[in-house]
């Protein structure tokens, strides 16, 4: 039997929380890793124990801010390293895998709380149709190391 690679373990489950999600625009999913263990997991979605847009308005989604992005919901990036720092984990040094590379304000978040990789399934610019990946420039320009995972993962939810 072949042992499947950490990242392929870590990506995979990624994936597999982004089913998770209950956003209708888009389901994200994170992973934060130290030294192969995992110290949190997230997908995108309203805070904890406001509501669920795909329930209460499964028509529309929830309301959208002035640059068009969920009101409501936390990145699937922003709600692992909350969730670490709220059990006392520590992120520094840790790799984040992650299904949509972060935007620029994801990016700053991950940036000062000293994670160190950032693994990603798909371009947050192509799905915003943005002509670059401002979130990975400047986690590159500052010293993260970005990697686009280099394996296909078969995703059957056409939202991921």
């Amino acid at each position: 039997m072949i042992k499947p690679d950490f990242d392929d373990i870590f990506m995979e489950l990624a994936v597999s929380l982004a089913k998770r999600s209950h956003c209708i625009k888009k389901h994200v999913g994170a992973v934060l890793v130290k030294e192969t263990r995992i110290i949190s997991i997230g997908y995108n979605g309203p805070p904890s124990g406001t509501h669920n847009c795909d329930e209460e308005f499964p028509e529309t989604g929830c309301r959208r801010d002035s640059k068009g992005s969920c009101s409501l919901a936390l990145h699937a990036e922003q709600n692992a390293i909350l969730y670490a720092v709220k059990n006392k984990a520590t992120v520094e040094g840790s790799t984040l895998y992650v299904t949509l590379a972060p935007c620029l304000a994801c990016a700053r978040i991950i940036y000062s709380m000293g994670i160190e990789k950032v693994i990603f399934l798909y371009s947050y610019a192509a799905y915003k149709g943005l002509p670059s990946d401002e979130g990975v420039e400047f986690l590159q320009r500052f010293g993260v190391e970005v990697v686009v995972y280099p394996k296909h993962i078969e995703v059957e939810d056409p939202l991921i």
